[in-house]
């Protein structure tokens, strides 16, 4: 199975694209999708969907694993981040691949076997499952690889994860 996993913004897009064989997971490709600051917002979300359909059409996952928004405490930025979530799931469905979405609890717990898991042990374990000689940067790439990971881990019990396709 591949997965990409997607750890959503609009000024960066963590992704990564692993490929699970059994219990074990390769890492196909890693990166971020990224926009300028001074971009106009229309503009990024387009930066961002033109991106992901990109990394879709080269890498051909079965299945995408994005974050659960969550509430930040500034509105603004969690309006952005919803709306570049947005353009993402588009992105998928467009190219039919199935999306699904997993809480920050959920993805330490798939990850590291402890829900309450710092963000350094999330990474130090994505590295060791994939057998990555650093952990990768920025830290949305990274959080994007622990998204696949937990999709792997996940995917055959639907308690974890709520299948968006029929959206």
């Amino acid at each position: 199975m591949r997965i990409l996993g997607i750890d959503p913004g609009y000024a960066i897009v963590g992704y990564g694209v692993v490929d699970r064989e059994g219990m074990n997971y390769r890492p196909v490709e890693y990166g971020a999708v990224t926009t300028d600051a001074g971009t106009l917002f229309e503009d990024r979300l387009r930066i961002v969907f033109e991106g992901i359909c990109e990394i879709i059409d080269r890498t051909k996952p079965d299945a995408v694993s994005i974050e659960q928004l969550f509430y930040y405490s500034n509105q603004t930025t969690v309006i952005y981040v919803a709306e570049a979530r947005g353009v993402i799931l588009l992105a998928a469905r467009l190219k039919g691949v199935p999306v699904y979405e997993y809480t920050p609890m959920q993805v330490k717990q798939a990850v590291t076997g402890y829900g309450k898991a710092v963000k350094k042990q999330v990474q130090e374990m994505t590295r060791i499952l994939l057998k990555l000689p650093a952990i990768p940067k920025p830290d949305d790439t990274a959080d994007a690889l622990a998204m696949a990971i937990c999709h792997g881990n996940c995917f055959t019990n639907r308690l974890y994860g709520k299948n968006l396709t029929g959206r």
